[in-house]
Order: C-alpha cells, then structure tokens, then sequence
C-alpha cells in the first residue's frame, strides 16, 4: 500500500502562482509513476501532469497547462511537486495526487494509479 497526502492548496488570485506537495509513504517500490489530477464542479476528473521513474525520468503535461505548470520529484523526500503559475480561473478544481505504475502498449504509455490522495482544494478568483 501507498499514501499521498497533499499539501498547498488555497485561495489565489488569477496571475498567481501555487505550489502543492504530494509526500509518498508506504511501498515506494512499488510505484513507478506520480502524478496530479483535478476535478472541477461538474466535470470529469482529468490528467494534469505526470512524472515516471521506470528507468527514465519522462513528464507528461495537459496541453492546458503546459508552460505554466512543472511537474517535480525529491526522491529523498518521496515527495512530488507541482508548481503552477499564471493561475487563471479556469484552473480551480480539487487536486488529486495519484501514483502506480506505468502500462505499456506498444509505443504509448498509460498511467495505472492505484493509489490516491484526498485532493486539495485550488480556487483561482478573477
């Protein structure tokens, strides 16, 4: 088994910036990818970055927030980081952090999370 426990979410204006944590504890080994999901009022929980350590570090980000969110591990920390700028309203949601391991299919890689967090809430006020 593996535990996430997030941290940094809050109230921010749009323009702002955020950073969240996500400490993993438990069966480290086990997992070989970290990521971050949100879920916004009424919509789909979706992917926003992603991290791997399956022999290569590869990051993985939604076209929404490529260039203004980074995706970030401290190995001696277990800990995962996402950092976000230029906030802008569309960006509120609750904060997932997901981790599990990698599934090969072919030439593509997908994300099999089996573990998750409680979410932290991001409110980004225009």
């Amino acid at each position: 088994q593996v535990q996430l426990v997030e941290s940094g979410g809050g109230l921010v204006q749009a323009g702002g910036s955020l950073r969240l944590s996500c400490a993993a504890s438990g069966s480290i080994l086990s997992i070989n990818v970290m990521g971050w999901y949100r879920q916004a009022p009424g919509k789909q929980r979706e992917l926003v970055a992603a991290i791997t350590s399956d022999g290569s570090t590869n990051t993985n980000y939604a076209d929404s927030v490529k260039g203004r969110f980074t995706i970030s591990r401290d190995n001696a920390k277990n800990t995962v980081y996402l950092q976000m700028i230029s906030l802008e309203p569309e960006d509120t949601a609750v904060y997932y952090c997901a981790a599990g391991r990698t599934i090969r299919i072919g030439v593509r890689v997908e994300y099999g999370m089996n573990y998750w967090g409680k979410g932290t809430l991001v409110t980004v006020s225009s």
